[in-house]
């Protein structure tokens, strides 16, 4: 692209027919044009630029004649199409309404406008028209007309405005330049102060599907996840700045692509919102329609019906997303991860544990066939001892029985083994009542390859309790699954699941991050249910700036000194109470005890202080750093949660909603994630965040 820029430069130099004209006056440039599009924001039109980059490649396919061709140009990174004879702006991987584009010259602004509006391409022709002969006659103060009859005048070249339209019936005969307050006229988009956005990285990294949570909206402003996937990307190309520019400046990385996954309008496209809205009362109107919108996406999703049509879209949309870009970026060699909101994680994670890991992968996973066979051989010697059948161990073994084929027995093939009657009811009536114990759970599952599952059953499956449905299968294997604000340890319980076993992962995915604000009320941790016995902390995000908040810095000094003082006055309380229930003694006795006495007591109390509280944080933190939590992020801590902001601190309850919607604009949650991706490929921060793991 850098090489490519000044032969993109070319459509801006003045025409041949003007350069002749242009010298002798000395003084006239013919303009640069910069491209636009309009946005519609609550039925207001706003027009925003493209991209330094994108403006230069739709302005050198302008000048080519792609307005003859119809050339299509993609801009924003891939997520936007522009066809340039209709002048329309088309998103690619989700419907949105097209926008208008607009090859913009010059420009104007009213009193109550906030940004400059650009005016039409042949109105503006017109206006350069105009703008070249008085700069080469000299001639200035000349009127010009739109075709709405409206007025501009161009007094000199700084001073250009324009007048609204003359009154269709005017009886005092004013002359247009007395109709209203003028609006200020600009020519040239580098005079009106725009902020053009920075280009984007071509080079595509590593690809993240987003997936939504209740309801369409998906923030405190009730943005849609489009809008909001926009803010985590544009936070990504800041962070990736600001903390991976070693790597940017040798040219190892490009960027990370966002793409959000849209469930809810297909789910309520079924006809579900016209049979509740029979039965919905007509008292509080708007609250109903808000809890039939959004809360009822829980009740839907617990439903078999509903939910086999939601986790279909997601599954569907993410593999058309997936084939999508791979048309559209034929040479991406790059991975894909996923990320989920509040309700989108527990679809995910539900999707997640019901696919199917490839044969060769679980080969690999379970060793050679000699070693698998040995430990099913061990399982099924566990069982039998446990039911007393001890004796009949080398008949199983004989038979290569593993546990999996323990379990498909039956009266008649433990008959043909040779086992009597008594032995044949034990064992028939522990697979059964196993069965019963361990419902719902799916072959191959972690709680069935579990020898001490058999004595305690203590591991349910994560299966366990999942609404029937038939799981679609992803077209490519997640490198890791990222959930924010997320309620999968609270379904889990209440689904039957009360821990998870420590060998358990993810079929085809071995990275997972349980990310959340520690005042948002819809978010659970995981890592307890993988070890119960342990109290520890979840892992604390660095602050992107690296370091932590200064009020949490300060809130940690207090609770420190307050503590310190506690010891203080703890110890000083001990050597008095001592002192007044000694024994009494001789008077020189008396002295020396009490110097010993009180020497002790004040090492004692000196030591205190020491030993508990600034012996006690260096163990917690070792625990929390050094805790085995399992396979499910592959041996490395899953619960992370965020700082909260200073004005937060002052109210949990108030910041509470904020708390569950603050993921899409959070720094420190765009850098984990951006840090675990590039970490995969090899490609670490420029320096390591003070806390990080």
């Amino acid at each position: 692209p850098a090489s490519s820029r000044p032969r993109m430069a070319a459509p801006e130099q003045p025409p041949r027919a003007a350069s002749a004209e242009a010298e002798p006056a000395g003084g006239y440039e013919r303009v640069g044009a910069h491209w636009f599009y309009c946005r519609v924001l609550d039925s207001r039109e706003r027009w925003v630029p493209f991209s330094g980059q994108d403006s230069e490649r739709l302005e050198e396919a302008h000048g080519s004649g792609g307005d003859k061709e119809d050339l299509v140009v993609p801009t924003s990174g891939g997520r936007y199409d522009v066809y340039l004879k209709k002048r329309q702006r088309v998103a690619v991987y989700w419907e949105e309404e097209v926008s208008e584009v607009r090859r913009c010259t010059w420009f104007y602004k009213g009193d109550k406008d906030n940004k400059y509006i650009p005016y039409s391409e042949t109105f503006s022709e017109e206006l350069e028209e105009a703008y070249r002969t008085a700069v080469t006659m000299d001639e200035w103060k000349k009127k010009l007309e739109s075709p709405s009859r409206e007025i501009i005048v161009l007094h000199n070249p700084k001073l250009m405005v324009h007048y609204h339209p003359v009154a269709t019936s005017d009886d005092w005969g004013s002359t247009p330049t007395e109709q209203g307050r003028p609006r200020t006229v600009k020519r040239g988009v580098e005079n009106i102060a725009a902020e053009i956005p920075n280009g984007e990285p071509l080079q595509i990294d590593h690809l993240v599907f987003v997936v939504h949570g209740i309801g369409p909206a998906c923030d405190i402003r009730f943005r849609s996840i489009v809008q909001c996937v926009n803010d985590f990307r544009n936070v990504s190309l800041s962070m990736l700045q600001a903390h991976f520019k070693k790597a940017q400046e040798q040219q190892q990385i490009g960027r990370v692509e966002f793409l959000p996954v849209n469930w809810h309008s297909s789910l309520h496209s079924t006809g579900v919102d016209v049979d509740l809205e029979r039965i919905t009362l007509p008292s509080i109107n708007r609250l109903r329609h808000f809890i039939n919108d959004t809360i009822l996406d829980v009740f839907f999703y617990n439903s078999s019906t509903y939910c086999q049509t939601i986790v279909d879209t997601v599954a569907s949309e993410m593999n058309r997303l997936y084939q999508l870009f791979l048309q559209r970026n034929p040479l991406f060699k790059g991975g894909v991860s996923i990320a989920g909101h509040s309700l989108g994680s527990l679809i995910l994670f539900d999707l997640l544990t019901n696919q199917k890991a490839a044969p060769e992968e679980e080969r690999s996973e379970e060793g050679s066939s000699t070693t698998w066979s040995s430990r099913g051989t061990e399982e099924v010697k566990e069982i039998l001892k446990k039911l007393e059948l001890s004796e009949y161990c080398d008949v199983f073994e004989k038979e290569k029985m593993d546990r999996q084929a323990l379990f498909l027995c039956t009266e008649k093939n433990l008959k043909e083994m040779g086992i009597p009657l008594g032995p044949r009811m034990k064992i028939l009536h522990y697979i059964s009542s196993e069965r019963e114990m361990q419902h719902g759970a799916k072959p191959g599952s972690p709680s069935q390859h579990d020898p001490d599952n058999s004595r305690n059953c203590q591991y349910r499956d994560v299966g366990l309790g999942q609404v029937s449905a038939n799981y679609p299968q992803l077209n490519y294997k997640p490198t890791i699954f990222f959930a924010f604000g997320s309620p999968i340890g609270m379904f889990l319980t209440v689904r039957g699941v009360k821990r998870i076993d420590p060998n358990y992962s993810l079929p085809t995915c071995k990275g997972f991050f349980n990310i959340f604000h520690p005042f948002d009320p819809v978010a659970y941790r995981i890592e307890p249910m993988i070890v119960p016995d342990v109290e520890f902390e979840p892992m604390l995000l660095p602050h992107h700036k690296g370091r932590k908040r200064m009020h949490l810095e300060l809130k940690e000094g207090l609770t420190r000194m307050s503590v310190d003082l506690k010891n203080n006055l703890l110890g000083s309380l001990r050597v008095a109470w001592q002192s007044f229930t000694r024994a009494p003694l001789p008077a020189v006795e008396a002295a020396s005890a009490d110097a010993e006495t009180e020497t002790e007591a004040e090492a004692g109390a000196e030591k205190q202080p020491d030993t508990k509280p600034e012996e006690t944080p260096p163990a917690v933190k070792e625990e929390a750093s050094f805790i085995n939590v399992g396979r499910l992020n592959g041996g490395n801590r899953i619960d992370y949660v965020l700082q909260e902001k200073p004005i937060e601190s002052f109210n949990e309850y108030l910041f509470a909603l904020q708390g569950h919607l603050c993921y899409w604009e959070s720094e420190d949650t765009v850098l984990l994630v951006l840090k675990e991706i590039y970490q995969t490929q090899g490609v670490t921060l420029d320096q390591p965040l003070p806390g990080g793991q």
